[in-house]
């Protein structure tokens, strides 16, 4: 039998039907028949009018290929078996305006298809019943992409995630969760290697950060287990040395608990001494002794011994060569090594063999040279401009500051210079009508006098000139910081301090003959 082109319409009960009635009733077909079926092209509108087909038929179903239109603008169009969207197609959203592209299965979005919304996110690759599952490529709607594997809708399994700030990650995930082994590279250059849980380093890890510091050890959530947490100087709180000698300091990382760190390398630490900053009324305190602190430029430093100080130059200590005293090339080199700040105790400037430390009792060079430092150091240089010395990196946990020298002190150096005038202050002179006078009384007042003005120096006007370029025996600060740049996980360590006293050099002598006697 041909087929016949038909109308079927509804036509309505009554003119007083309601709107409702007449939505739900006005529905027709246009199109080819068959054995009074749909069968061939053809328009059906639905009893709801919501929806509405243009396509292929087949015994009365939607089969072939057709476009379904929802009266919102969303669409449908591609291809249809036994009235069901099965196959290939298009699907657009009219009210969250995305689209995709690619199979279908049971009208649900299944197989391969790339899928486009109207916030920028795009996803290309394997669908299972609506969802993402299996193998894709995702661009979210800050540009981040990631490439890999799917469950659910999540990224679930093995997979690359490229970030906005340039960090790239490579290895497991569970629900949209970085977790199991992984590799990220930061944007800035440092890099882990481990496991992960919970979006975070946790288990055995390896990161080399962009700093210069290696950890290979534990994580838990983010952080090194027994990771550095603070800097102590071995020796306790209080250094000794003697005045114009060589010290040397070592620095170690701690956990909270006190233990020593291991496996850390590469922290950066600056060592640097300062001076105590006398305490002076207003009240008692003369205008002119007031006027030299106002006059000190540098902001204060909190220290925890209850007082404040300010910074006092530091350096490194090099040494002439046996072969060359007198000449002007070994000075020469320690002055460049100087100004560079990068003499190394492990790393001499020349050689090895061209010179030697000195093993006398005073520090001084064999073969009875002066110190580089006082003789040609600063030649030629501004005398405020002492370098200071090398930073240090950190080797499983420790630090060695070796051959290290208070630097003699600058021309213009106010507290020194209100150290001095505090003394002349307070000595009295002898007297003509006491010529019985007991030099002795006079000096324990003085020392009294100081104690309570808070200095710490010991009494020696007559060798403490302002010309002296000799450090004043006395008490000192030590500071180590860590100047690691960019701080390790966005933290600094705090600084550790230490109290340097400083004795007099004859002091040293002295005891290095008992000592010498005492050996015999």
């Amino acid at each position: 039998m041909r087929q016949r082109r038909l109308l079927l319409r509804t036509h309505f009960p009554s003119k007083m039907a309601t709107d409702k009635k007449q939505i739900r009733n006005s529905r027709y077909y246009v199109g080819e028949v068959k054995h009074l079926t749909r069968n061939g092209f053809g328009v059906y509108v639905y009893p709801n009018s919501f929806f509405r087909y243009e396509g292929e038929w087949s015994k009365g179903e939607k089969h072939g290929h057709g476009k379904l239109f929802m009266k919102d603008g969303s669409y449908y169009e591609g291809e249809f078996a036994h009235g069901e969207i099965e196959g290939n197609g298009s699907r657009f959203w009219a009210k969250t305006g995305v689209s995709y592209s690619g199979q279908f299965s049971g009208g649900e979005l299944h197989g391969c298809g790339v899928m486009q919304k109207g916030n920028g996110e795009r996803y290309e690759g394997e669908f299972s019943y609506g969802l993402r599952d299996g193998n894709g490529f995702l661009v979210d709607k800050d540009g981040q992409t990631y490439e890999g594997s799917f469950h659910q809708n999540k990224r679930h399994g093995e997979g690359q995630m490229h970030y906005r700030n340039g960090d790239q990650y490579e290895g497991g995930w569970l629900l949209d969760q970085r977790q199991g082994h992984g590799v990220m590279r930061f944007g800035d250059g440092s890099v882990y290697e481990g496991q992960w849980r919970n979006n975070l380093f946790n288990g055995q890890g390896t990161m080399i950060h962009c700093s210069g510091i290696i950890y290979e050890g534990v994580w838990t959530n983010g952080r090194p287990l027994g990771g550095a947490s603070k800097i102590v100087i071995e020796g306790g709180d209080v250094l000794e040395v003697f005045q114009e000698s060589p010290f040397c300091v070592e620095v170690q990382l701690q956990t909270e608990a006190g233990e020593k760190t291991t496996g850390e390398n590469g922290r950066v630490l600056q060592i640097s001494t300062a001076i105590r900053l006398c305490d002076l009324s207003p009240s008692t305190t003369p205008a002119s002794l007031l006027k030299m602190m106002e006059d000190i430029k540098e902001t204060p430093i909190p220290t925890p011994f209850g007082f404040q100080v300010v910074s006092y130059p530091l350096m490194e200590r090099a040494f002439e060569s046996q072969d060359s005293i007198g000449t002007a090339a070994p000075l020469a080199v320690a002055a460049v090594a100087a100004k560079s700040g990068s003499a190394q105790a492990d790393s001499p400037l020349l050689p090895e063999g061209e010179w030697e430390s000195g093993s006398g009792s005073d520090g001084r060079p064999l073969g009875g040279g002066t110190p580089s430092y006082l003789d040609g150091l600063f030649a030629g240089q501004e005398e405020d401009s002492t370098p200071p010395p090398a930073n240090q990196r950190v080797e499983e946990g420790q630090a060695k500051f070796q051959d290290l020298l208070l630097a003699p002190p600058p021309h213009d150096f106010i507290p020194y210079q209100l150290m001095a005038e505090l003394e002349k202050r307070n000595v009295k002179k002898p007297s003509n009508r006491a010529p019985t006078d007991r030099p002795g009384l006079s000096q324990d007042k003085n020392s009294e006098s100081r104690s309570s003005m808070g200095s710490c120096f010991t009494s020696n006007i007559k060798k403490s000139s302002m010309n002296s370029r000799s450090v004043r025996p006395g008490e000192y600060v030590i500071m180590v910081k860590d100047v690691t740049n960019p701080p390790f996980q966005g933290q600094t360590l705090p600084p550790a301090f230490a109290l340097l006293r400083v004795f007099p050099a004859k002091t040293k002598t002295k005891n290095s003959q008992t000592d010498k006697t005492k050996s015999k």
